[in-house]
């Protein structure tokens, strides 16, 4: 026993070291430290997955004291965010969870994380960094159009008003994409460091195959809801019904999407396409609007219908 703790302060100690440098790259070397921020969270998910999240949180705790010792203030909020994180993928991992539930549970955690940090910055220090960067964008467009005034061109009226909206869109879904950008995250973090736990003995969840990913069906009457809702009540734009309405729809017609080309992974399958195939429809659906719609269409019906039963039912 006397060996075991022994053993674990030694490891304790060293993943901390591992931590620091990471954290210290991070916060010095802007370039290299874009790249190494994505392993900042690998040393709490190796220790939590291989003595529990108990032990991981006193760890944790000694982290977010040591960033504040080594960084700037800066830095407490990065240990936090990743240690937490990690702590908890690193648990459930230990646990046996599946891939995609310590996808889902680190995502959720580093989300609340960023929540709970932006609401802190924004009460305690007022700084409200999304305020500042549709300011930002405002201004670029205001010194664009100054700079067609001062070479003799007249900016174009309609296109102005197009970026105005664009920059309205943005700031409305701007909680969407703290969803979705916690939730690339994440999948990046896992990308990145499950090969690393991995190759240091440590047993981690496989992805199942896109091709068998199917989104619960209850995701369809939300979104068939929001949609009428929408139509029905038509809430003024910048009120909260807006607000809330404008991005629950964005995050469920994300969703209908990832069925979608879930399905088109699954018919390339059993049609025996060649994998260029499925490459090209998904790059297809980003770029040509009217394909991510019919893509979005599918993952409806797919989810609605069952038509990958329908095709193996017919195959």
């Amino acid at each position: 026993m006397r060996n075991k703790n022994t053993y674990r302060l030694t490891e304790g100690a060293v993943l901390l070291a591992i931590f620091t440098v990471l954290l210290l790259i991070t916060l010095y070397i802007p370039g290299l430290g874009f790249v190494v921020n994505l392993f900042l969270a690998l040393p709490f998910m190796m220790f939590a997955a291989k003595h529990g999240w108990k032990s991981t949180a006193i760890f944790t705790i000694a982290a977010v004291l040591l960033s504040l010792v080594v960084g700037t203030l800066l830095a407490v909020p990065l240990a936090l965010a990743y240690g937490i994180t990690g702590m908890v993928m690193g648990a459930m991992i230990k646990e046996g969870k599946s891939r995609l539930a310590v996808f889902v549970a680190g995502s959720l955690v580093f989300l609340a994380n960023t929540v709970i940090q932006y609401i802190v910055a924004v009460a305690l220090f007022k700084i409200n960094f999304i305020e500042e960067m549709m300011a930002s964008f405002r201004e670029a467009m205001e010194m664009s159009t100054d700079i067609m005034g001062s070479l003799g061109q007249t900016a174009d009226d309609r296109m102005l008003e197009q970026l105005e909206t664009t920059i309205d869109l943005i700031e409305t879904l701007m909680p969407s994409m703290f969803v979705m950008a916690s939730f690339m995250i994440i999948f990046i973090i896992q990308l990145v460091s499950f090969p690393i736990l991995k190759r240091f003995g440590i047993s981690v969840p496989r992805w199942k195959p896109f091709r068998e990913m199917t989104l619960p069906k209850s995701l369809l009457w939300y979104y068939l809801l929001s949609m009428i809702a929408t139509m029905v009540f038509q809430p003024e734009a910048g009120s909260y019904w807006y607000w809330a309405l404008a991005n629950l729809v964005f995050i469920l017609q994300f969703f209908m999407l990832l069925q979608g080309l879930s399905f088109v992974a699954y018919f390339t399958h059993i049609k025996k396409f060649p994998k260029a195939f499925l490459i090209i429809a998904v790059i297809l659906t980003f770029l040509l609007p009217f394909v991510l719609y019919i893509v979005r269409i599918l993952g409806i019906i797919d989810l609605g219908f069952n038509l990958r039963k329908r095709l193996e039912e017919k195959k």
